[in-house]
């Protein structure tokens, strides 16, 4: 590495809301030199992705830079016209976006979109430029690139339209790639093969990579140095082995502490109360310190400022302003987040399982019909679920684990009759000895209440239409009618706090809250009608690490309180080891290994499960211990 590709210096954007003018990135500097992979990490609403607009000058209209400069290659790209932007963006420096599906033009083929940055920005044309942009996708590993170069974007998965996102922004080779958030929608194989892509392109051209994630596992493996930000500030700056060894805000050091692993199976993860505070404010005082354990007089008197208490480590935190401290003692106190004699969660290994499984799955298959011609024959059948068998008791949790598309999200919602009518179902699932597939009428609204859902996607899933106060209680009125109204609020109020949401939440809409609100209020939903079993379909995939932690630590309560029965879909592999009892490894619609959790991941006998864990990014640190 040598000289700096990219230099921020005191960057700010600004954004005029109804609320008043929001400071959405404040005196942010950093520098990114040639080869080096530098990581900004922080929770939601922090300002990465609003520093990432702000350096390509993508800003909404309400947005503007209104302090500091962005140097690319020596020229500061806030003073240029929006013409020569057009001429270095993608070609001197390019994005990632987070969103693929709304990042690509629904109506052209994705090969043409590819194509196009191609004859901008390099002098490859016509069947040359399709020939890249061909040999591009199958870089990043699209499946039948041939065949999918002339595909629309609706035609493919989210995470192949993600792989044609970044082969768009890698296409002209540009000295300077902007990831937000790159694997996010991929699985972990496919996943370690894009950033394996990155960094080889790194070391074969000396790019310069920006990645922006909240995954510090693949922050951990790839990036040179971090960058964490809170409230529109970088609080921290580091190494990357130096950050992980030694975080020393009291931030950075809760945020490794929420992360779920093996270790910290048995106890509550340390998350982070309280939310990001507003940014359409001044601050007087360090902006953590409403929610950081450690705050005292100094710290909410004055902002503080970036401090450098040991070589190429710069922390905003007082504890630091004369050099190093006892971070260990810091350290060790944020790690027991219990220790003040406050009631600690039973975490105890649910007990062995009942001598009849709540739910018990025997060769289930999954159906989906292929229809062609005029009149829409059938003529042979995609193979979504094909022969699985398994069993969950009551207050256990079994992990199904895998890919995309190898029928994980189809078994949940076949199991909660989600698709009669749109597939064939055969072979037996009981619930409590009932065969599910069989029941009708007012015995399958009986087993409705015994069992429910919570969707990946809380946004999408809660009616925007609906105050939290009518979708809980939508629940109620229909699976449980002998509650009379003065007790479904109650029980509506009493949900809210159990899931840790205000009182006053009754009355706003799903748009008011943050995702891990409207991720609170599915699970209070599915928890509305006293279920047995609830399908937790990726509840924590889009969600930053605090949240998450304090989403799995309501989780595990409430299975040790109620004796709910979890089946997890998920491909994360830290949520895993932290919460399930069991674990289902599903390949190509089968369950190709079974068993104890702590089996199946220390002692991997099939060679897709052995592949699945060896991709798995993990943050080796001393917090883990």
């Amino acid at each position: 590495m040598s000289e700096s590709a990219l230099v921020v210096e005191a960057l700010g954007t600004v954004l005029d809301t109804d609320g008043g003018l929001l400071r959405a990135v404040d005196a942010l500097s950093l520098s990114i030199k040639r080869g080096e992979t530098f990581a900004l990490v922080g929770e939601s609403g922090c300002g990465k992705s609003m520093t990432a607009l702000s350096i390509l000058r993508l800003l909404p209209e309400n947005g503007r830079v209104d302090a500091g400069r962005v140097v690319l290659a020596g020229t500061d790209v806030t003073a240029l016209p929006e013409a020569r932007m057009r001429d270095i963006r993608g070609r001197r420096i390019s994005i990632i976006f987070q969103e693929p599906a709304t990042s690509l033009n629904p109506v052209l083929p994705v090969g043409t979109q590819i194509v196009e940055v191609i004859e901008r920005h390099t002098t490859a044309q016509g069947a040359g430029a399709r020939a890249k942009a061909l040999q591009w996708l199958q870089r990043v590993g699209l499946p039948d690139a041939e065949r999918r170069i002339d595909s629309y974007p609706f035609e493919l998965s989210g995470g192949q339209k993600q792989r044609v996102m970044i082969a768009i922004a890698l296409a002209a080779e540009p000295d300077v790639l902007i990831a937000d958030e790159p694997t996010t929608a991929l699985d972990v194989t496919i996943q370690k093969q894009i950033l394996d892509l990155l960094i080889e392109l790194q070391k074969a051209q000396g790019m310069a990579m920006l990645l922006i994630t909240h995954d510090l596992g693949i922050v951990s493996q790839v990036a040179h140095r971090i960058a964490l930000m809170y409230a529109g500030q970088i609080v921290e700056v580091a190494e990357t082995h130096e950050f992980f060894a030694r975080p020393l805000h009291p931030y950075s050091q809760m945020l490794l502490a929420a992360l779920p692993d093996t270790e910290k199976r048995g106890r509550p993860l340390a998350a982070i109360q309280g939310t990001v505070p507003p940014l359409n404010q001044p601050f007087d005082r360090c902006r953590f310190s409403d929610r950081c354990p450690w705050v005292h007089e100094e710290c909410v008197v004055a902002p503080p400022p970036l401090f450098k208490p040991v070589a190429d480590h710069l922390v905003r935190c007082v504890l630091y302003k004369n050099g190093p401290t006892a971070d260990a003692t810091l350290t060790s106190a944020l790690l027991s987040p219990h220790s003040d004699g406050a009631e600690r969660m039973n975490y105890a290994a649910a007990g062995t399982a009942a001598e009849v499984p709540l739910l018990k799955v025997n060769d289930y298959r999954v159906y989906f019909p292929i229809r062609q011609g005029l009149l829409k024959r059938t003529v042979g059948y995609v193979k979504a679920v094909d022969g699985i068998s398994f069993s969950l008791s009551a207050g256990r949790t079994l992990a199904l684990v895998g890919e995309s598309g190898c029928g994980k999200t189809t078994t949940g919602k076949a199991l909660l009759q989600l698709l009669r009518g749109s597939a064939r179902i055969e072979g037996e699932a009981r619930l409590d000895g009932q065969l599910l597939d069989s029941l009708t009428d007012d015995a399958l609204q009986n087993a409705r209440r015994k069992m429910q859902i919570i969707f990946q996607d809380p946004y999408a899933s809660l009616n925007p239409r609906m105050r939290v106060s009518e979708i809980l209680e939508e629940g109620i009125v229909a699976l449980r009618p002998g509650v009379d109204p003065v007790q479904r609020r109650a029980q509506v109020a009493s949900l809210l706090t159990k899931v840790g949401l205000r009182p006053d939440s009754v009355d706003r809409y799903p748009h008011e809250f943050s995702g891990g609100q409207r991720q609170r209020v599915a699970i209070a939903r599915a928890l509305a009608v006293e279920p047995r079993l609830i399908v937790c379909d990726e509840p924590t995939s889009a969600l930053d690490v605090s949240v998450q932690a304090q989403i799995l630590n309501l989780l595990r309560q409430l299975q040790d309180e109620l004796g709910v029965a979890y089946l997890f879909i998920t491909h994360n592999f830290g949520v895993v080891e932290y919460l399930a009892h069991d674990i289902a490894v599903m390949k190509d619609g089968k369950i190709v290994e079974a068993g104890a959790a702590e089996d199946v991941l220390q002692r991997p006998r099939h060679a897709y499960t052995q592949a699945l864990l060896a991709a798995v990014p993990h943050v080796q640190t001393p917090m883990a211990a």
